[in-house]
């Protein structure tokens, strides 16, 4: 069993380097991927084989449970080899669309079962078919197979099952340490390369999964990552580098809390994000992109927009975090997911409804998803609009109603909500751009074929932001209003990088009534937002929020960008100077060329390495000591 889990582990393995072999050949890569992997392998089976190691010693050859016990396994067996092979198959289309093997994502939207067995269906039919038809194979030849294993196996005699059986169960416990020393293997002792993929050929899809499920089960710190540092010391380099005198912060219990006066002193304004699903700069014909956003490009010439905003991660839960808490990436989770996320969790939503606004989310699909309905309903919105208070939505896909219906349900609400005395914060979060690339027939000219890709859905959803503005531009809540279009994240972020800093970076574009049009090339991050608004819309805000408000003039040496990725840190300064934290691994620091979108190693002052190391940290140190508190800001007020 043993020998045949180790073939097919690297005959997968051996196939998925020939796939990718020029990355494999770039990282120097065959000849690590394929001994570590063997390792990693020896690790994994060792795993699945230490408990019937030892009770095959113990119970075969008694006739009143040696018969029950070969069954059970086989049955052990054939599960296994069901797992190992399945997660293999399930590998090349994961690759393709994290540039990862299976990990946290691979079992985390399995709490979503109609979201993604409908995306599943519509849009990997042909994956699907392969994994029925490989299943089906894998569980009826295991089964013949390990009926030829048990059925003349050999008994020991009684007074040797047990000694056998221990010696068993030592050799499968160090094998699966694979180590003498304090702490086992993990993924990060074998890691050779800057290429997060090249790491990730060297285990295999089951480990990666089952040990993405291991970490799931704690909040995992940045400390336990990334160099260490005195928590005195953090929360001084945090200080020092926001754009506020450091003399303000004057709450100990909350070392970040501060009172920043808004630009703007008029009439409060509306507040609309409207949060764009995959949407990176690159796809953008007005940031330098693809020809898809036509809508997109006009509306620049009218708006204060950023060449150089990046987001601060892969997923939309971490985008959602930073644009609506500030809150600074961490290895964890975000914290629209977290337990301390749930209630009293610092959000502009808390300062907004506190301040006498209508606060709401609008949602094409259900709102449950990624738990972003529990995460907004615990920290500050009011009101939920999602799919079932959509009414006869003219076209719904795997992830909920298209673009049009969601642009036409938030001027149906922006409307109303204008008739009242009470300025409103309304958050948008499209749903087309996302695989599997589903949207209303008719409605574009096609960039590519088929029609169910990136770039069209891109094209669709700009359409369908066209149309809203043309509604948005005749209303009455037009010239009352601040709108922000910035996505989530880019799509499919991949590369041989350390961090690929080009799929970060994503369109920032702020217009509505009163907005003076401006192209910022200052390096921003989208935490740097929140505060933004706030002080554009009149807000005065009273938080823990650290990034910047961009409408001062900020010291150029404080301008930064941060970008987790996967369990990589990266912090990147305005002379494209970045530090770069990758797990348990020492610090490297590069020049980052635009140009060619490389990082060529270069030395950077200590300084600068210990800034970016703080803020590597802040993240963990800030959710563990509840520095957001939103019970204790107000006690502060």
């Amino acid at each position: 069993m043993f020998v045949i889990g180790l073939i097919l582990l690297s005959m997968s393995r051996i196939c998925l380097c020939v796939w990718k072999r020029e990355r494999v050949k770039k990282a120097n890569g065959l000849k690590a991927i394929l001994i570590s992997g063997l390792r990693m392998d020896v690790v994994t089976l060792c795993y699945l084989l230490i408990l019937p190691s030892l009770l095959t010693c113990l119970f075969t050859g008694f006739d009143a449970i040696s018969g029950v016990w070969l069954t059970a396994l086989r049955i052990w067996f054939v599960a296994g080899l069901w797992l190992l092979v399945y997660m293999e198959i399930a590998t090349p289309s994961f690759i393709d669309e994290y540039d990862v093997r299976p990990n946290r994502f691979f079992v985390e939207y399995l709490i979503y079962p109609k979201e993604v067995f409908s995306m599943l269906w519509t849009g990997y039919k042909l994956e699907l078919f392969i994994g029925l038809v490989v299943s089906m194979l894998t569980l009826y030849l295991g089964w013949w197979f390990t009926g030829l294993l048990v059925s003349d196996i050999a008994s020991p005699a009684w007074y040797w099952r047990l000694p056998l059986g221990l010696v068993a169960v030592a050799l499968c416990v160090l094998g699966a340490r694979s180590s003498f020393g304090h702490r086992g293997i993990n993924p990060s002792m074998i890691a050779f390369s800057h290429d997060h993929l090249m790491n990730d050929f060297a285990l295999n899809s089951t480990y990666s999964v089952l040990y993405a499920i291991k970490l799931m089960r704690t909040d995992e710190d940045a400390s336990s990552y990334y160099p260490k540092m005195s928590q005195d010391k953090v929360i001084d380099l945090i200080q020092q580098s926001t754009h506020i005198d450091q003399a303000q912060y004057i709450h100990p219990e909350l070392p970040t809390l501060v009172r920043r006066p808004a630009s703007y002193q008029g009439k409060p304004k509306n507040l609309v994000i409207l949060l764009q699903e995959s949407l990176g700069s690159r796809f953008v014909g007005g940031l330098g992109g693809l020809p898809l956003t036509p809508n997109l490009d006009e509306i620049l010439k009218e708006s204060w927009y950023f060449t150089r905003l990046y987001a601060t991660g892969t997923r939309s839960i971490r985008g959602i975090e930073a644009v609506t808490s500030g809150f600074s990436p961490t290895p964890a989770n975000a914290i629209v997911k977290l337990s301390k996320g749930q209630k009293n969790f610092y959000t502009i939503a808390q300062t907004l409804f506190d301040k006498g606004y209508h606060t709401q989310f609008i949602y094409g699909g259900e709102s449950h998803f990624d738990n972003m309905k529990g995460y907004c309903l615990g920290n500050g919105f009011t009101d939920i609009q999602d799919l079932p208070t959509f009414i006869k939505p003219q076209f719904i896909g795997s992830w909920g109603a298209c673009d049009e219906d969601l642009y036409d349900k938030a001027h149906q609400q922006f409307t109303e909500l204008n008739k009242s005395d009470k300025p409103f914060f309304s958050f948008v979060f499209t749903t087309t751009n996302h695989s599997p690339y589903e949207y209303p027939e008719g409605k574009i000219e096609l960039h590519n074929t088929p029609a169910a890709t990136r770039e069209n859905t891109v094209k669709y959803s700009d359409f369908a932001f066209g149309e809203f503005i043309k509604q948005a531009k005749a209303s009455d809540y037009w010239d009352d209003t601040i709108f922000v279009v910035v996505a989530d994240h880019d799509s499919r972020v991949c590369g041989d990088q350390a961090v690929p800093v080009d799929y970060f970076n994503i369109p920032a574009i702020i217009f509505g009534g009163g907005v003076e049009a401006k192209k910022d090339d200052r390096i921003a991050s989208q935490i740097d937002l929140p505060p933004t608004l706030l002080s554009m819309i009149g807000i005065d805000n009273f938080g823990p929020m650290i990034g910047h408000d961009l409408t001062q003039d900020i010291e150029t040496s404080k301008l930064r960008a941060m970008m987790q990725y996967h369990d990589t840190f990266a912090w990147m300064n305005n002379d494209n100077q970045a530090v770069v934290f990758e797990a348990n691994k020492p610090v490297s620091s590069y020049q980052y060329n635009p140009q060619t979108h490389h990082l060529d190693a270069m030395d950077l002052p200590q300084a600068m390495i210990d800034i970016a190391n703080a803020n590597a940290l802040w993240g963990s140190l800030a959710y563990k000591n509840d520095y957001c508190h939103w019970g204790k800001i107000k006690q502060a007020m």
